[in-house]
């Protein structure tokens, strides 16, 4: 019988880990430079808690099956976090700033086989900051993400708002506004035309469908429609987020890398503001990451229904990892041991083993390995040259050791 990973897991090498590991610390930096904190919150969440009010569908969760309460594995990180600053930090009355590195579990839809349900992430959340100055901070902190990964350019952030998508839905039948959205969101032109709906409810979704593209052409389409209050206002704040992260954005070119698209409906139905993906200029169905506005997301779990807002995003790392790999930004060996320490015969065990201690206590995150299984001196000097290992120490007892460098970055030897 051959073992492999159930159904829609999968192993992370080492080469895979170290590649993982590289752009983790480097959002990490990122993260804390802007004041974030990290939480880590349970694997495991109550079902109720990770649908988010029905926001999240059921089906997507993976379920545990035979407990008293009803579990899953979390799909993603913000309602959990949600759920963790109502109940375990209710005392706080001022905004949290909130970081995480962490996988997530979803089912995928239709036939599970060969699909990956496990996920990593990286992302953040900033409780309690409304308005446009937290989107800004948001959208920014996204760019410096990227930016900080050697991804300078080659990306474009989607930029949407759901309370404006959802409102511009509400004169359609109430029959046909779920099947309207999913053709929208799937840029599903065909879907549209052939819906049955009245000459000026087609030509409505269509020109919907239509409002992705440059800012400034978007905001001109949308004007012509005949929008209330509350759709003004909304369109005023795009307006102006736009204009701040161009002045403020320090990036390969003068402009943000904006796509604006009224159409952008995202998969988690909890959003109430602004909604973005960052897509790969290559390949725009690798999304680097998503995020958006949850203003009403936090009431859900406070005892009494209070809420606050809330913005924060993502970062899918497997396809961050894709993309960097494809620039050749990623390492492409583990990291190298520096020392290999060698006993030369038995009676040399205890001076080798002291003498590797000795090395690892007295340079900073130095490695180094021991020789464990007797081969000749060619082959571990060939071995050495395959791993990289920038210097052999061979040991004998009672002498001091001999140490031989293979053409390394070497690494000053210690006493004995």
């Amino acid at each position: 019988m051959i073992y492999q990973p159930p159904t829609g897991a999968r192993d992370l090498l080492p080469l895979d880990v170290t590649q993982k590991h590289w752009i983790e610390e480097r959002l990490q930096q990122v993260f804390q430079r802007y004041g974030y904190h990290q939480i880590i919150t349970s694997t495991l969440e109550r079902l109720d808690t990770l649908m988010a009010g029905g926001a999240i569908e059921r089906r997507s969760v993976i379920q545990l099956q035979g407990l008293e309460e009803e579990l899953g594995l979390r799909p993603e990180l913000t309602a959990s976090i949600a759920r963790a600053a109502v109940t375990r930090m209710a005392g706080v009355t001022h905004g949290q700033r909130l970081y995480y590195i962490a996988n997530v579990f979803r089912r995928t839809k239709g036939s599970s086989h060969n699909r990956v349900q496990e996920f990593y992430q990286a992302g953040v959340e900033l409780l309690g900051g409304g308005g446009g100055l937290a989107d800004a901070e948001i959208l920014l902190l996204v760019a410096e993400c990227l930016q900080e990964l050697g991804l300078a350019s080659g990306w474009r952030l989607i930029l949407g708002e759901a309370g404006i998508a959802r409102s511009l839905l509400s004169p359609f039948p109430v029959s046909l506004q779920a099947t309207v959205r999913k053709a929208i969101a799937s840029l599903d032109r065909v879907t549209l035309e052939n819906l049955p709906l009245s000459d000026a409810l087609k030509a409505r979704s269509l020109l919907l469908l239509d409002l992705r593209g440059k800012p400034a052409d978007v905001l001109e389409r949308v004007a012509s429609l005949d929008l209330d209050e509350s759709q003004i206002e909304a369109v005023h704040h795009l307006k102006s987020l736009i204009s701040l992260l161009d002045q403020c954005y320090e990036g390969a070119n003068s402009q943000f890398p904006l796509i604006l698209d009224l159409s952008l409906v995202q998969t988690l139905d909890y959003y109430t503001g602004i909604v973005f993906e960052v897509v790969s200029d290559r390949n725009q169905t690798h999304v680097l990451g998503q995020g958006g506005r949850y203003d009403r997301l936090l009431g859900l779990y406070h005892p009494q229904g209070e809420s606050s807002p809330g913005i924060g995003f993502a970062l899918n790392i497997e396809q961050l990892q894709q993309v960097l790999l494809d620039s050749n930004q990623l390492p492409k060996f583990t990291p190298a041991s520096n020392w290999l320490v060698v006993p030369e015969n038995p009676d040399a065990y205890f001076a080798a083993f002291s003498y590797a201690q000795k090395l690892r206590s007295s340079h900073h995150h130095v490695q180094v390995e021991m020789e464990l299984e007797g081969r000749n001196s060619d082959t571990i000097r060939e071995y050495a040259r395959s791993q990289r290992i920038g210097q052999i120490a061979w040991i004998k007892a009672g002498d001091k050791p001999t140490i031989e460098s293979l053409n390394v970055r070497p690494i000053t030897p210690v006493e004995i």
